[in-house]
């Protein structure tokens, strides 16, 4: 994972000898009229790009070198993002046009380290205008120092992305696994008895509420709807709290293996309680649903990953309870209904999972570091 580049010693004395600029004395920025109906239409070579990136390819271009576009309005404001020469923007996005002395490539980074994002105007839709970054100024080093630059940062991007795609393809390997071995979830080509999860419960009940007087910088976890998904639960953005004595926090104390559901808003979100998260300590608020399941007749991981499937989903969709807030009660909870093969097969595939989401893990802690390097460098670089 090593990426080559130069001491911070020496990065530092570049940057104190750099030239100091404004921005527009370095590229200048125009605006496109188009809206993305104009070219519904049009088809062609030339990639045409709005606020989310590609929109598709046209007949026509606007600039013939490389350059950057910043979205202006709406959604997204101030991200920044590279344009390939012969191509296009609709109006929510600015063009940036380098100057010949600086590299496109660090004029991306440079921006990217201004966080344009906050600079917007507007209450209800934000806007972002070249005027509001135009006099912000940067260090600009000589030419082949900017290469250099940007190169470094491209190569501790590429490595993250590739990591990315590694955990995106691990996921996907876990998701056909389960369909190789039994069958479609809305289809049930193997023909396996179908269960509910009433009829396999030990457990059932919801989080607190107004534990905000409990929380803390350290201490046991408080689970809460964004950390649990596809079966797993994050802990990278989790609320720590000082738990009260007492059987109400007993009763929303999770153990190893409980299943997690999200009751309220968006329904039909799991995850499955580990050992260490166990042990740590960790309690659900009151949009989460702990279900317990008979260990000796079904596995957790198995029910969490049918719930997640398109059948899952599906009757998720169906129990919505109401049309303006979801929800979900206890009865639809038990009524939930998942194929049931033999346990056997059901803690095989645990077993796989687990295989698998150990290999994840450590790709995981990759893309971690590589964060960390790559805001280490844009701090370095560009201050």
């Amino acid at each position: 994972m090593a990426v080559m580049g130069k001491s911070l010693t020496q990065s530092r004395k570049n940057a104190e000898t750099a030239e100091k600029v404004r921005l527009w004395e370095v590229c200048s920025a125009s605006t496109s009229q188009l809206r993305q109906k104009d070219v519904e239409n049009n088809s062609g070579t030339f990639p045409i790009y709005g606020a989310s990136g590609l929109i598709k390819n046209v007949d026509f271009y606007q600039i013939d070198v490389q350059g950057l576009g910043v979205v202006k309005d709406g959604a997204g404001v101030g991200r920044v993002m590279r344009l390939p020469p012969f191509s296009s923007v609709i109006g929510t996005v600015m063009i940036i046009r380098p100057q010949s002395r600086v590299d496109c490539g660090f004029l991306y980074y440079a921006l990217v380290k201004q966080n344009l994002g906050t600079l917007y105007t507007g209450a209800t839709i934000p806007h972002l205008y070249f005027k509001d970054f135009k006099n912000r100024r940067i260090n600009l080093p000589p030419l082949p120092e900017q290469k250099r630059i940007a190169a470094t940062l491209d190569r501790i991007c590429e490595l993250k992305k590739n990591a990315e795609t590694r955990l995106a393809k691990l996921d996907l390997l876990v998701k056909s696994r389960f369909v190789e071995m039994f069958g479609d979830p809305i289809t049930n080509p193997k023909g396996w008895p179908m269960a509910k999860i009433g009829g396999h419960l030990q457990f059932l009940t919801s989080g607190s509420r107004g534990w905000a007087k409990y929380y803390a910088d350290d201490g046991e976890l408080f689970i809460t709807i964004k950390n649990v998904k596809g079966g797993k639960i994050s802990t990278n953005d989790v609320q720590h709290v000082k738990p009260p004595t007492g059987a109400e926090a007993e009763r929303t104390r999770v153990q190893e293996g409980d299943l997690l559901i999200s009751i309220t808003a968006d329904l039909g979100r799991t995850g499955i309680v580990t050992r260490d998260l166990a042990d740590q300590g960790a309690y659900i608020n009151q949009h989460l649903s702990c279900v317990r399941l008979d260990r000796k007749s079904v596995e957790p991981l198995f029910v969490a990953f049918y719930l997640e499937s398109a059948a899952g989903k599906a009757q998720f969709e169906k129990k919505n309870q109401s049309a303006v807030k979801a929800g979900l009660n206890f009865e639809a909870i038990r009524s939930l209904r998942f194929y049931l093969p033999p346990l056997a097969l059901q803690r095989e595939f645990a077993a796989f999972v687990e295989k698998v989401d150990k290999l994840a893990l450590s790709v995981r802690k990759t893309v971690g570091q590589l964060e960390v390097l790559y805001r280490s460098k844009l701090q370095e670089y560009f201050g």
